[in-house]
């Protein structure tokens, strides 16, 4: 059995332990707190970045729209000559109803792309000043493959769009989410 003095003694180094931990948490707070370098990077840089240069180095190796016919004539394509390549295979699986399905390069571009506009709508629930500078970039990359779709033949694809379209959403909802957070972060009343 334990003593009342023994209870008062346990109590007293619980009550000691919790005063050290608490004025170890305010000296931590005092300081400036600085977060790895990665982490800098990762909450400033838009990951929908990484499949746009991926589509960019398939359409930029992919070859042109001009080439010559048999005669030596210049022959123009009508369509993107990529758009050939983005409907190759990438990836089969048997499905158990006895058809393969195929997963193409293109598709397998804008899968990577939904992905990553996930993890940017989550990225974009902070107010850091990162997050503006994150915002900020992605329009910027927006703007740029607005005007590859629209000037370069190439980039005139329908995996093209909709990559371009999830840039926009990316900035449309990063943009509308902190404001949302940031509203809710300084307790703004709805009427103002």
């Amino acid at each position: 059995m334990v003593s009342r003095d023994e209870k008062v003694a346990i109590a007293a180094a619980t009550v000691a332990r919790m005063e050290r931990q608490s004025e170890k948490r305010q000296a931590g707070e005092g300081k400036q707190q600085q977060g790895s370098p990665m982490r800098l990077i990762f909450g400033v840089f838009p990951l929908l970045v990484i499949p746009v240069i991926l589509y960019n180095l398939i359409a930029l190796t992919g070859g042109s729209v001009e080439t010559t016919g048999a005669a030596g004539e210049l022959i123009r394509a009508g369509q993107a000559p990529i758009a050939g390549l983005l409907g190759e295979r990438f990836l089969g699986l048997p499905m158990i109803s006895g058809v393969e399905w195929v997963l193409t390069k293109g598709d397998a571009i804008v899968l990577l792309a939904v992905t990553f506009l996930f993890l940017e709508i989550l990225k974009s629930t902070s107010t850091g000043t990162a997050t503006i500078i994150n915002h900020g970039i992605s329009l910027l990359l927006f703007i740029i493959c607005l005007v590859q779709f629209l000037l370069m033949p190439n980039f005139a694809t329908s995996t093209f769009f909709i990559l371009m379209a999830m840039t926009l959403l990316d900035v449309l909802a990063g943009v509308i989410v902190t404001i949302v957070s940031a509203r809710r972060d300084f307790g703004v009343d709805g009427n103002i």
